[in-house]
């Protein structure tokens, strides 16, 4: 069994690769680091995809305590970028998931097509099931038949309920009947899987607003979590992305997939430095067990420490 630094550090092995050799290849030898070096440095961390803001503020830093002599080598840059990101990612602090103060919390899953919702569905179904409670699952996406297959097929492998109507329904009320059952049957968590849609498409978001309406007049106070589920290769457009489906509905956190596949990891830390929602999962794999709660210091340390 893996620990959490290991699931980071082979997740995010591609992101490790391009950063840190790329460091050590701008500042190897014994000499003067000069202020094209610290261009280089920044210029990669940006290619990392960790976003302009983030990427200035290490750079400077490391420049900074060059300057006054505390650091003087590879290592200490990547331990000074290590601290940095960790700080980053940490901000005023974590908000708690905000689960229901009474059953179910139901956790709304949002994003653009192809971004993974309905297989974070399914893992976080998977998860929380294996720590004994009960969850259920809606599925909202009646625009493919295929998506509503995929989450059935999924329910009756992980033992899980999956409440659905037919291709081309009316998906706030699949939402509707969904949190009625999630009450009745005094599930602990219902995830609803709705479909992926552009962010710059209005009748879909207007949708979207519709099955977060639909889901409060159900059960008072939901839905309690709003995550929108992002694709990691997409870099720091997924900043674009949460600011749309955030005037739609207030994103509470997010889910990023795929990171292991990419070499753009750092969107994590440029998408927590400019908007502040925190990160809720990561995906590391493809294995259900490789959707992991966020840890920033596994991902700091993951990213730098060699």
């Amino acid at each position: 069994m893996l620990g959490i630094f290991e699931r980071f550090k082979r997740g995010l092995q591609k992101t490790a690769t391009v950063v840190t050799r790329h460091i050590q290849a701008v500042f190897k030898g014994d000499r003067l680091w000069t202020p094209a070096d610290f261009d280089e440095l920044e210029m990669v961390l940006i290619q990392a995809d960790m976003g302009v803001t983030a990427a200035s503020e290490i750079t400077r830093h490391i420049r900074d305590r060059y300057q006054r002599g505390i650091i003087h080598t590879t290592d200490d840059i990547l331990r000074v970028a290590t601290e940095d990101i960790q700080r980053i990612l940490e901000g005023d602090g974590m908000p708690a998931m905000a689960w229901a103060p009474q059953p179910p919390t139901i956790i709304l899953l949002t994003g653009v097509n192809g971004s993974g919702k309905t297989t974070t569905a399914a893992k976080l179904a998977n998860r929380w099931r294996d720590e004994g409670r009960q969850v259920m699952l809606a599925a909202c996406d009646t625009f493919r038949a295929a998506a509503i297959d995929q989450l059935k097929v999924w329910g009756a492998r992980l033992d899980v309920p999956v409440i659905a109507h037919h291709h081309g329904a009316d998906a706030a009320a699949v939402a509707f009947d969904a949190a009625t059952a999630a009450r009745q049957r005094r599930a602990d968590v219902l995830l609803v899987d709705t479909a992926g849609r552009q962010h710059t498409r209005k009748t879909l978001m207007d949708e979207l607003g519709k099955i977060k309406r639909t889901l409060e007049k159900a059960c008072p106070g939901a839905p309690h979590e709003n995550w929108l589920v992002v694709d990691a290769s997409i870099g720091t457009n997924a900043i674009s992305q949460a600011r749309e489906f955030g005037k739609i509905v207030p994103v509470t956190g997010l889910v990023l997939t795929k990171l292991d596949g990419t070499g753009k990891g750092g969107a994590v830390v440029a998408i927590r430095r400019e908007l502040g929602h925190p990160v809720r999962f990561v995906g590391l794999g493809e294995a259900q067990d490789d959707l992991q709660p966020f840890d920033p210091t596994a991902f700091a340390k993951a990213i730098f420490e060699r």
